[in-house]
C-alpha cells in the first residue's frame, strides 16, 4: 500500500531526525575523545597566537585593533585541526570502518565530523574575543554580525578539515602536511596581515578565492563598521564555500572507501 503524503512527510522527518542524531553522536564522540590532545591544543591556540604575535610586534597599531585578525586565524586553525587528527587515528584503530558501515548517510558522517571542529573552534575563538573586550576594551559595533561571521567561518574551515581528512592514510602527519600547504597561504592572501587594498592586483584577485578573505572581512566589519565587501556578500561567499567543501568531502569519502 503506497504511503500518503502525510506518511511520506512522517517518514522523511523520522529519517532526518535519525541522521541528525547520528551526526551529533559522531560530533560528541570526537569532542570527548580528541579535544585534549596536545597537537590539537597547539594547532588550535598556540600556533595561530605565535604567528599573529610575530607579525603584530613592531606595528604601531593599538593591540585592540588586532583582535579581529587574531579571531580570524584562530578560527581557521582550530576549526580545521580536529578531523585531520581524529580520522587518521580512527582508521588506525579500525573504528572509522564502523562509522562507514553504520546505517547512516555519508552526509551525516561528514556533517557530524565537521560539527565537532565547529564547536571546538567557537570555544577557542572566544578566548581572543573575551581578551579583546576585557584587556583592551575593544568595542564591537555589530554583535549579531560577529556571531554570524564566527559561526560561518568556523563551520567553513571545520568542513575543510574534514575534507582533507578524507585522504586515505592512518598517519596524522601526512594529512596535516597537506592541509598546511593550503592553510598557511590563506593567511597571507586574505587580508589578515596585509590589507587587500595594499596588495598588487593579482594578489587581490587570488584573495577572492579564499574563504578566509570573507570571514576576516565580516569580522572586521563587526568591530569597525567598515569592510571591503558587503556583509551579505561575505555570508553568501562563505555559504558557497561550505557547500563546495561538504559536497567534495562526500565525494572523496565515497571514492576512497568503496
Amino acid at each position: 500500500m503506497p504511503l500518503t503524503d502525510e506518511g511520506k512527510a512522517g517518514a522523511w522527518f523520522a529519517r532526518f531526525s535519525h541522521e541528525i542524531s547520528a551526526a551529533w553522536a559522531i560530533s560528541r564522540k570526537d569532542m570527548i575523545t580528541y579535544y585534549i590532545k596536545p597537537n590539537i591544543i597547539m594547532m588550535g591556540i598556540l600556533f595561530p597566537l605565535f604567528m599573529f604575535l610575530a607579525f603584530a610586534i613592531g606595528k604601531n597599531a593599538p593591540p585592540g585593533t588586532l583582535v579581529p585578525g587574531l579571531i580570524a586565524i584562530t578560527l581557521l586553525f582550530s576549526a580545521s585541526s580536529i578531523e585531520p587528527v581524529s580520522i587518521p587515528i580512527e582508521r588506525r584503530v579500525k573504528t572509522f570502518d564502523r562509522l562507514l558501515s553504520a546505517p547512516i548517510s555519508l552526509h551525516s558522517l561528514v556533517f557530524g565530523e565537521s560539527l565537532s571542529g565547529f564547536l571546538y573552534s567557537l570555544g577557542i575563538a572566544c578566548i581572543p574575543l573575551i581578551a579583546g573586550v576585557i584587556l583592551f576594551a575593544t568595542p564591537i559595533e555589530h554583535v549579531p554580525v560577529l556571531v554570524i561571521a564566527m559561526a560561518l567561518t568556523a563551520f567553513c574551515f571545520a568542513t575543510l578539515g574534514t575534507l582533507f581528512a578524507a585522504y586515505p592514510t592512518e598517519n596524522v602527519g601526512e594529512v596535516m602536511s597537506i592541509l598546511n600547504t593550503v592553510r598557511l597561504p590563506l593567511i597571507f592572501i586574505s587580508g589578515v596581515f596585509i590589507p587587500l587594498s595594499a596588495m598588487p592586483q593579482i594578489g587581490q584577485d587570488i584573495a577572492l578565492l579564499s574563504p578566509l578573505t570573507y570571514g576576516n572581512d565580516m569580522i572586521a566589519y563587526a568591530y569597525t563598521g567598515t569592510s571591503l565587501f558587503s556583509p551579505l556578500l561575505d555570508i553568501l561567499a562563505l555559504v558557497i564555500f561550505i557547500l563546495i567543501f561538504q559536497f567534495t568531502a562526500n565525494r572523496l569519502y565515497k571514492k576512497f572507501n568503496e
